[in-house]
């Protein structure tokens, strides 16, 4: 079999819709060459254009075997959607088995039963019939490393309870703060895969300056952002002097919550570290001040064993689905494709006209069942974003009125906190979707990117995010599917995709004019968002006014 070019040398392309041309040249595949594929199929590119129509017969499926990646199922469909949905749409179906049945859904691993909070897929979703177009089969994507990571300690067997009583008795604890909780409940359920713990040296300078690290099986998994644990000098000295290998990492109530094994201790570099992931070092980079100023100067890594399941007890955990949870639900779904949604504010009808035109194009291509994971960032957020539990009150309200359809839309919360590194942490994003089965991403404008800290200008170019996804190393099985520009219609009274042979006649509604809206109990245009979610949106900004003869701002009163 030829050589295929590494993904370091050869970008892959974003998906445009139709009318969108692609952001970079298409490129051509070797006539008949085949990738090898881990999934239960392999598609088969016979020459061509990627960029030119998908003619019938180029496409097909064989059998390939378990060893093989899925990277060849992610290039058809990418061919497919180069083509134009409304092309494919006019195309017979091809399917070797001879059934026009849709694909079973596979999962790599489950584990752990169903949280609740999950609306129930409904007959009227899974009946709808979508048109005919090209086959599009396929499991629920791979996890990275092929197998799913579980790092909480098993209740059978009673290892959960001995391992309580282990960490209890070990001499040196390590306390966590608010986001060195959050990475531990990222690693726990394998947001993180193939990550066994908190990072090694090795691992933390691959991430740092590869933005991958290699598995075990010598492949590079996506790898963006460093996922570490910081410790003082003092507690350096401590452990090393006594040649401890194992700690006990405990809350701030000093109740133990996990074991780090088999440990290595090594330097923080504070400002290598920053600058490699923000691409500056200026003061007030909200992820910085919060998490890296005042950490110790060593950092800790290890295998990492969880005693139990992290809970926040805030009224939200049962929206808090772990990657098997979800791969679980997309199964019980019948899903054929999972298109994931990532955002930490609260959702217009700009975002729900997207979200919906997608599924609808995914129907189109010839999935059956394309599930929506609708995927809020549920850690650490900067000062003015909306709160998590404002914007999960405000999400249920778009679900109630019907802007989005529950039968075809899961929401959950991510557990990460946020970086807004930009194109750095956009493949964090992206790559942790993948473990949890979504192989479709949207990525929008100057993803997880924010102001200059101090110009007046943004930090990073809106354009890069989706480019830079394009091309990262380990994200070949994922397809891309950047945003179309939407914006109110004023003709229409509705949020519509962007005309720009009427351009006047649409309405750009930015997030610093909704917010200012809002804080004046101002409402939008009619269209703008659900009436339910607008006044959420009012009563948290409400929340917010200065007490009675104080001119402090309250704290954002949960929701």
């Amino acid at each position: 079999m030829p050589a295929i070019p590494s993904r370091f040398t050869r970008p892959r392309h974003l998906l445009p819709f139709p009318n969108q041309p692609p952001t970079l040249p298409p490129r051509r595949l070797a006539g008949g060459r085949q990738i090898q594929n881990r999934t239960k199929s392999t598609r088969i590119i016979r020459g061509g254009d990627l960029g030119g129509r998908l003619k019938r017969g180029e496409a097909s499926e064989r059998p390939a075997d378990s060893s093989s990646s899925s990277s060849q199922l992610a290039m058809a469909t990418q061919a497919a959607l180069f083509a134009g949905f409304s092309q494919l749409a006019a195309q017979p179906a091809r399917d070797r088995a001879g059934t026009g049945a849709p694909a079973r859904v596979g999962v790599a691993a489950i584990g752990g039963a169903r949280a609740g909070g999950v609306k129930a897929g409904g007959a009227g979703w899974a009946a709808a019939a979508a048109p005919r177009g090209v086959r599009c089969r396929a499991s629920l994507i791979e996890p990275d490393g092929g197998r799913l990571v579980d790092l909480v300690a098993p209740e059978e067997g009673g290892r959960r309870a001995a391992l309580r009583r282990e960490a209890a008795s070990l001499p040196h604890r390590l306390r966590l703060g608010r986001v060195d909780k959050e990475w531990l409940h990222v690693l726990s359920e394998g947001w993180a895969n193939p990550l066994q713990g908190f990072m090694r040296e090795h691992e933390f300078l691959q991430a740092l300056h590869f933005n991958a690290i290699r598995g075990a099986d010598g492949r590079m998994v996506n790898m963006s952002v460093p996922i570490v644990l910081s410790l003082g000098d003092a507690q350096r000295r401590a452990i090393q002097a006594d040649g401890a290998t194992r700690v006990a990492l405990v809350d701030n109530r000093d109740r133990p919550i996990a074991v780090l094994s088999d440990i290595e201790i090594y330097k923080h570099n504070k400002e290598e570290r920053i600058a490699r992931t923000w691409g500056t070092t200026a003061p007030g980079l909200p992820y910085v001040e919060e998490a890296i100023t005042n950490a110790g100067d060593w950092l800790i890594g290890g295998d990492l064993e969880v005693i139990e399941p992290i809970k926040y007890n805030d009224g939200l955990d049962h929206y808090r689905l772990s990657p098997a949870q979800l791969r679980e639900e997309f199964t019980r779904r019948n899903a054929d494709a999972v298109f994931a949604f990532q955002l930490r504010n609260p959702v217009h009808n700009g975002h729900a006209l997207l979200m919906t035109d997608t599924r609808r194009r995914l129907l189109e291509m010839g999935y059956k069942n394309p599930v929506l994971l609708l995927h809020p960032l549920g850690g650490f957020t900067k000062a003015d974003d909306v709160p998590l539990s404002w914007r999960m009150k405000q999400h249920e309200k778009v679900l109630e009125e019907g802007v989005l359809n529950p039968e075809s839309t899961v929401v959950a919360i991510f557990p990460s906190p946020m970086h807004y590194a930009g194109p750095t942490e956009v493949q964090w994003h992206a790559k942790a979707r993948i473990n949890a089965g979504a192989n479709f991403y949207i990525v929008g404008r100057d993803p997880a990117g924010m102001s200059h800290p101090t110009e007046k200008r943004d930090l990073y170019d809106a354009d890069h995010g989706k480019k830079v996804l394009s091309m990262a190393p380990g994200l070949e099985r994922l397809n891309i599917l950047p945003f179309r520009v939407a914006a109110y219609d004023t003709k229409q009274k509705k949020m519509d995709f962007f005309d720009p042979s009427r351009k006047d006649d649409f309405l750009f509604i930015s997030g610093t004019k909704m917010r200012t809206l809002a804080k004046n109990r101002e409402s939008p245009p009619d269209g703008f968002m659900c009436p339910g979610g607008w006044k959420v949106l009012v009563e948290y900004y409400d929340s917010l006014v200065p007490s009675e003869g104080s001119s402090k701002l309250r704290e954002p009163v949960a929701a």
